[in-house]
């Protein structure tokens, strides 16, 4: 039957999305690809653009894996042997070897007992967090967490939850001691580094400070780090923001679809909590894996990481991301101090901010609005995301085009 009356009221909504400027419009669609040739990474062909040419920077691929002809071997060969999907959850006959590999390699390359994998990052942070509430439990969390984090605790329902100022940790501190006595478990909950910002979680001060009131709860507080962004793509080895900061979470949390290029989302811990969360995580026990050979390609990602060209990788990631910020900076524009991929350019306007990036699209580079909702009102900014397989050629192209933009309509 015709919605009419459904479709008046959802239309009306997304003319006001798109007053407001927080549409995200239609999604541009790649059609072809031109691999790294001289001095130019890859470039991007979209739907209704011809034949121009896109750099992609607004990428989640930091180490430029999507198109390592090592990892596409594997990919296909695994496909041969095992077929292009699982073809059932894990615990029917959807575990392959390759997917136990893969967690046992995980959990040597973050130094801890097991690991398990799942169909995405996202799912992994609603199941786990859903998984160990009780009615009992109260959740501290950082301000600026991703929208994982935040409908995890939503669809979760602890008894109470305290949401505490971005990176303050003098106000996580206040948030766990405002709980004690009144539950029996606390989980501190953040992002390793922040997605929309490229700063980063102390995770040694938060477990000291998880560590100091531990003995006030019955069922000890539990430290969860999403470091989605940091794994693989930060610190001299790729080990995240734990590397960077020398702390240690309780449980920590990393995709494969962001630096390792690949899909599919992943916790590691000890053996006990691995196992407990086998049994009972909904979305890993009523969710198909990745497939057999998503979970060859990591495996061969992270063996590649651990070698000489998986060095030279992260140390051309970081030297890029260094010279854009620093390049940025040079033009006026204003960022956020850190040294991950990550390179916000704080626009702090919606309307300016869409107008940017039509600006960048107009000049065949590929970067992200992020406005209202996704950041407070008056931090709206465009997102960049250096990947490895960019050259400085790339680098100084956007620079020069941020630098045009500027003189002809920053004022």
């Amino acid at each position: 039957m015709p919605l009419t009356r459904l479709n008046e009221i959802l239309q009306k909504e997304l003319d006001e999305l798109k007053t407001e400027g927080r549409a995200k419009g239609k999604e541009l669609i790649i059609v072809d690809v031109k691999k790294p040739e001289g001095e130019k990474g890859p470039r991007f062909f979209l739907k209704g653009f011809g034949d121009k040419e896109f750099i992609r920077m607004n990428s989640n691929s930091y180490l430029g894996m999507q198109f390592n002809e090592e990892v596409i071997k594997v990919e296909e060969e695994t496909a041969r042997k095992f077929g292009i999907g699982p073809g059932a959850v894990r615990f029917i006959s959807g575990t392959y070897i390759t997917h136990r590999d893969l967690e046992k390699k995980l959990a040597q390359f973050h130094g801890r007992e097991d690991a398990m994998i799942f169909s995405s990052a996202y799912m992994t942070v609603v199941g786990i967090i859903s998984s160990l509430v009780t009615p009992e439990t109260v959740i501290i969390s950082d301000e600026l967490n991703h929208n994982c984090i935040i409908n995890a605790i939503r669809l979760s329902r602890p008894k109470e939850r305290y949401i505490y100022k971005h990176l303050d940790y003098k106000d996580l501190e206040n948030g766990i001691k405002s709980f004690i006595g009144k539950a029996k478990r606390a989980i501190v909950v953040t992002d390793g580094v922040f997605s929309m910002r490229g700063d980063y979680a102390d995770l040694k001060k938060i477990q000291e400070i998880a560590d100091r009131y531990d003995k006030d709860f019955e069922e000890n507080i539990i430290t969860i780090v999403d470091d989605s962004h940091g794994v693989g793509a930060f610190g001299p080895t790729g080990r995240g923001t734990e590397e960077i900061t020398g702390g240690k979470a309780d449980l920590l949390i990393g995709t494969m679809g962001k630096a390792y290029g690949v899909n599919g989302g992943y916790v590691v811990s000890n053996d006990v909590i691995t196992t407990y969360l086998r049994e009972k995580t909904i979305t890993y026990i009523y969710s198909n894996p990745v497939t057999p050979s998503e979970a060859a390609c990591v495996l061969k990602v992270l063996e590649i990481l651990d070698c000489k060209e998986g060095q030279k990788r992260l140390s051309h990631l970081k030297e890029l991301a260094k010279f854009f910020r620093e390049g940025i900076v040079k033009l006026g524009y204003e960022t956020v101090v850190s040294e991950h991929p990550i390179v916000p350019l704080l626009v702090r306007d919606a309307t300016r901010t869409i107008d940017l990036v039509n600006y960048l699209i107009d000049n065949g580079i590929l970067a992200t609005a992020i406005n209202y909702p996704v950041v407070p009102r008056g931090s709206e900014s465009i997102r960049f995301q250096i990947n490895a397989d960019h050259t400085t050629f790339d680098i100084n192209y956007v620079l020069n085009v941020l630098e045009r933009y500027r003189k002809e309509r920053w004022s």
